[in-house]
């Protein structure tokens, strides 16, 4: 989809965080972690994806690209020590090494008409296409995302001097506007609030490109390959917007008349849109979400209003 105008916007994202996974088994050892192929990524190229608990039910989701024989991987940063913490439980005696990498980069969100070329501007080089990853000068890195939009990772040395360069060609936004562009493009970012809320699948991760079922077993490969091929998926993820002047977060529950008291989705990212609304995304039942009567926070509050997104959301 393309920006809502001719406008070119910059923001920096600093409610994310960096992990950077190091040594030989670096990359065996994510992929056996991870939902993606982390095999098949090389430099040239990133992906989405997720980790899960044993149960198959979602810790996190992330951004992940290599740089060289590294592999970076961007989540919130909330959710940064807790899923370094316990994905090192599990390297053992792997040579690998998880480090928080956050303060020695800056990253920035690019978005709007212009965005590959100020992308260029900064580094010297963008990626043709989505999912790209193009290494410039002064090590920066741009990744291209979904939506006319570019991500610059940007060394912290050299972070201040960029900024202000971007600053005199773009207009400076909240990164509440990066949230919502994500929103449209039905990237969900699982939070403190909705982990192990659900399997990839309900969260779209497998309509991303963020699952694979052709590699081996990681934690819940199991239950999500079950789900896959035996089409036992009851939930998935929508757009919606509420009234102006509400207020969403994420976890906060769904109700149809179909269901009555019982909830049948939740809330999985809420951001304000250009027009004053709210747009979120929302895992709910699917058969509720077809019915087109999903309330938020009771079964008499405030109606979504679905919206489009930009890939087919299977319902079998």
């Amino acid at each position: 989809m393309a920006p809502p105008d001719n406008r070119t916007e910059v923001c920096e994202l600093a409610s994310l965080a960096l992990l950077r996974f190091t040594g030989a088994d670096a990359r065996v050892f994510l992929h056996n972690q991870l939902t993606c192929d982390v095999e098949a990524l090389t430099p040239e190229t990133s992906t989405y994806g997720s980790y899960c608990t044993p149960k198959g039910r979602i810790l996190a989701t992330f951004l992940l690209w290599r740089s060289a024989d590294d592999y970076f991987m961007q989540l919130p940063a909330a959710l940064r020590e807790p899923i370094q913490k316990r994905l090192s439980t599990f390297i053992l005696r792997s040579k690998v090494k998880a480090v928080d990498v956050t303060s020695e980069w800056v990253l920035l969100g690019v978005s709007g008409v212009s965005a590959g070329a100020l992308a260029r501007l900064v580094a010297g080089t963008a990626p043709g296409s989505v999912h790209g990853v193009t290494h410039g000068k002064d090590g920066a890195i741009v990744i291209r995302l979904p939506g006319e939009r570019f991500q610059l990772i940007v060394p912290a040395a050299a972070a201040q001097s960029v900024k202000e360069l971007l600053a005199h060609q773009a207009e400076v936004t909240d990164p509440q506007h990066w949230d919502w562009l994500d929103i449209r493009e039905g990237i969900p970012l699982i939070t403190p609030a909705t982990q192990e809320a659900f399997v990839p699948q309900m969260a779209n991760l497998d309509l991303i490109g963020g699952v694979s079922f052709t590699k081996g077993c990681y934690p819940g490969q199991e239950i999500v390959a079950r789900t896959h091929y035996r089409g036992t998926l009851k939930q998935r993820m929508y757009r919606a917007s509420v009234p102006e002047g509400e207020s969403p977060q994420p976890g906060d529950k769904l109700y149809s008349p179909q269901t009555g008291s019982q909830s049948c989705g939740m809330i999985v990212n809420a951001a304000p849109a250009p027009d004053g609304i709210v747009d979120v995304l929302a895992v709910m039942q699917i058969a509720a979400a077809e019915s087109g009567d999903v309330h938020l926070g009771a079964s008499e509050g405030p109606q979504l209003e679905l919206q489009r997104l930009p890939y087919k959301v299977a319902t079998d």
